[in-house]
This record gives structure tokens, sequence and C-alpha cells, in this order.
């Protein structure tokens, strides 16, 4: 096991990260900007290093000050957590270059699900079921296009190779606009992922976001850790996330829970995965694989009582898994609700000074955050500031204490997106479960009318 590991990032999954290094008996040593001087988790590691300016691009994305930080420490891994350069291959491929172990997957499984387009057909070659579509990147020749737009069916989305985060992507209902928009979305996504690869998609119309959380080392064992349902969304970003999704027979998620733990065998996959689905109609949509530790992460915890970040850390050491499949017992259900420094109305970011925090608690409540009272929110990173994660014995349960732990937490000084959470925790459709990813934008939108 390792002696001391570098977490390079920052925030709640800092901390995060820091506390099961700690659990584990592992030294940390914390890299932070100027703006995040005064952060928690930079005062709780055995060690900190300043890696440059508030500007992420001269501090949490510069490889090479991160390398040395890791060099002067004498650090032995380095664990990138999600977003920054977590899932950036070449930051992993230096990272073991110059001696470290990089806490996630080999760089070249990097690339192949970062692609969306090889992504995609790893999967169909591991029979994990994908969207209909182009076999590969879209041709240059417009008579092509319009040939297998087609043959899929409109509606179509065209979808950038190295697109994420809901960026890269264009609908198109008519043949008239289609030629236009993949041109459109060509010129985007060279400018956004320095790569103008695109590809065609049949456009599900009211789908549901199902993940698969998975676990694999690498001696070739892989489990799969039950399904989250990540439906609620605004602009393709994450709001509320639960385990296990509601109302999908169990059958079809051990049918697809399987088939992506046997697409890791076969690719060679090491680390915490995330396979992402689209859910219609009883069948799933494979999307994108994110190679990472999520941040909805804890709600799988809760239901299978299985630490990931150390799982994470122990794959990295070389350990084979310490379960098989039939050792992963799912019981309950949980809930996560993402609390941003941001209008809730208006979703303008709002950064500043907490002037007072208070945090819930009760059975079966987690808050991951790095905040406290007195902590200022920088303005030049993500605006969530923390993530209220409840347990029950079922469904109901969960809410009713996600529904108390929202009444009693207190973020004074900024605004939050909290009234936004409370007032999804009474909506009819919520609670009855299985709302589309479409639907949080459709109730935003009629409340703004």
């Amino acid at each position: 096991m390792f002696g001391k590991i570098l977490i390079a990032n920052r925030g709640e999954i800092a901390l995060r990260i820091l506390r099961a290094c700690k659990e584990m008996g592992i030294k940390t040593v914390a890299v932070y900007s100027t703006a995040d001087v005064d952060a928690k988790y930079v005062k709780l590691a055995d060690e900190s290093v300043c890696i440059g300016p508030p500007n992420s691009r001269e501090s949490y994305l510069n490889i090479p000050a991160i390398i040395s930080a890791a060099e002067v420490t004498d650090s032995e891994a380095i664990h990138p957590g999600y977003g920054f350069l977590s899932e950036n291959a070449s930051f992993a491929d230096r990272v073991e270059k110059s001696g470290f172990v990089f806490i996630g997957p080999r760089a070249e499984s990097i690339l192949l699900m970062g692609d969306k387009v090889s992504a995609k057909r790893a999967m169909i070659a591991a029979g994990v079921p994908c969207v209909p579509g182009s076999e590969g990147e879209l041709p240059d020749d417009p008579r092509e296009i319009v040939k297998i737009a087609r043959q899929v069916g409109y509606p179509v989305i065209i979808k950038a190779a190295g697109g994420g985060g809901g960026r890269g992507m264009r609908v198109v209902h008519t043949e008239a606009a289609l030629v236009n928009a993949v041109a459109m979305t060509k010129n985007e996504a060279g400018t956004a992922f320095n790569n103008p690869a695109v590809y065609m998609e049949k456009f599900l119309e009211n789908p549901r976001h199902i993940e698969i959380q998975i676990l694999a080392d690498e001696h070739k064992n892989a489990v799969w850790l039950g399904e989250r349902d990540c439906s609620m969304q605004r602009r393709h970003q994450k709001v509320i996330e639960e385990a296990p999704a509601p109302n999908i027979p169990r059958r079809l998620i051990e049918r697809i829970g399987e088939r992506c733990a046997e697409a890791c065998r076969k690719i060679g996959y090491r680390g915490a995965g995330t396979f992402e689905f689209l859910y219609e109609n009883g069948e799933f949509y494979f999307i994108e694989m994110n190679t990472r530790v999520q941040v909805e992460h804890p709600v799988t915890e809760m239901i299978t009582g299985v630490d990931i970040v150390q799982e994470q850390i122990r794959i990295a050491a070389g350990q084979k898994l310490r379960f098989r499949q039939r050792d992963i017992e799912f019981r309950g259900h949980a809930m996560e609700c993402r609390i941003n420094a941001e209008d809730p109305f208006k979703f303008v970011p709002s950064p500043g000074p907490i002037k007072n925090w208070h945090a819930p608690g009760g059975p079966g409540v987690r808050v991951d955050s790095h905040v406290y009272s007195g902590y200022n929110v920088p303005p030049h990173y993500d605006s969530m500031i923390a993530k209220v994660i409840t347990y029950g014995e079922d469904r109901k349960q969960a809410m009713a204490r996600m529904r108390q732990a929202l009444a009693e937490l207190v973020v004074d000084g900024i605004k939050t997106n909290t009234a936004l959470h409370r007032e999804l925790m009474e909506d009819a459709r919520f609670v009855e479960g299985g709302t589309s990813i479409h639907y949080l934008e459709n109730k935003l939108e009629t409340r703004v009318k």
C-alpha cells in the first residue's frame, strides 16, 4: 500500500479523498491555488503545496506544477478526483512516466473511452447496447450524411467525438437543417476539444439517464455496484441523483450490469468507472463511460457499503478486488442533492463569504462539503459547495430525510439552489419517480412563464 498520496484536486472531492486516505493510514499532500489557501483540506493534509494562481490553467490544470509537487513531497501516487485532469490521458501517462502511480485507469483506457466514437465501437464489440446511429465519425460527403440520417430516422443528434459535460451537441429535426448543423458542430468541436470529429445518433425523445458503477482490477476481476438515476438535470448538468433507479425492472438492471462488468474485462479496464445510459421503453442505450470517480458516488456507497475511493486506491496499488459479484448486497435507497452557490431561480453564480454554515444531521444523513462559517467561495471554479446525501430503508424514507435535511441546512451570506431542491422534493412527478432528463428543464420553463 502507498505511504503517501498527492490529491490533485480541490473542493469537496479533495476532502473526500483525504478522509479515505487517513482511514487507511496513508499520508496526504494537498495542492492548492492561491484562491484556496484557506481551504479545510489544505489545513488537514499532512503536507500542502501551492501550485499557482487562481486560474485553473496555471494551477489545477498545470501538469508540470503537480508533478513537481509530487516530487518534492516524495509522494508515491496521485489521485485526480473528478474534473480537471481526471480524464486526461496525457496527464495519466506523464504521472506514470515520472515514477508515480496514477490512481485511475491506464492512459490507453482513458483515450479509448474519452473519444465517443471509439468508445461506442468498443462497447458494440463487447455486447453493450448503444443508441442507433452512425458506425463512426461522420463523412465529409453531405449526401452520405443525409443517407445515414434517413437510415437512423429523425430527430437525430450530432455529437462531438471528444465532447463532454453537455457541450458539442446539436439536435436536428429536419433534413433541411442537417448538413448545416453538422458543419456547425464540427466547428464548435474543433474549437472546444481540438477534435472536429462528430458522429450521429438517434435522438431519444423522453429518456432517463441511468448509470452503472463498476470497479475493476488489473487482474481481470470486475464487479458492478448497482445503478444510479441521474435524470434530474438542467442543461445536461445533474442536480439530483439517487440509487437504485425507481420503477425499472430488476432483471433489466442485472442484465445491463453484467454486460458492463464483462466489457471491463474485455477492454482490460482498471479502476472505478461509470457506464452512462439513456433508458427508454425498457431499453438501455450506452452514451459514454466516465473513467473516474463520479460526483454522485456517495449514493452507491450508501446502498452497498463499499467505499469507492478506498477501492480505487487499493486497485491502483495492484491489489485484487476484495469481493465478487455475489458478495455485493443492495440495501435501501439513497439520494443526493448538489448544493450550488447560485441563485435558485436565475442560476447566476453567487461566490463570496459564507457568514454562517450549518450542516444537517440525524439518522441516514451525510454531508460531503469543504465549506465552513467564514469560508470564502471563490469565483474561479465550479459552483458546487456541498452534497447532501440521505439514506433510508426505502425511497419514501430517503426522501423524507432529505426534506428534513434541506430544512436544517443553513448557508448565510451567499445564494444557493437549496430552495429549488426543496421544491423538487415536493414535486408530485418526482415523488412518483421515473422522470425523464427533460423534466426539470420543462418545469423551469413553465415556472418562468
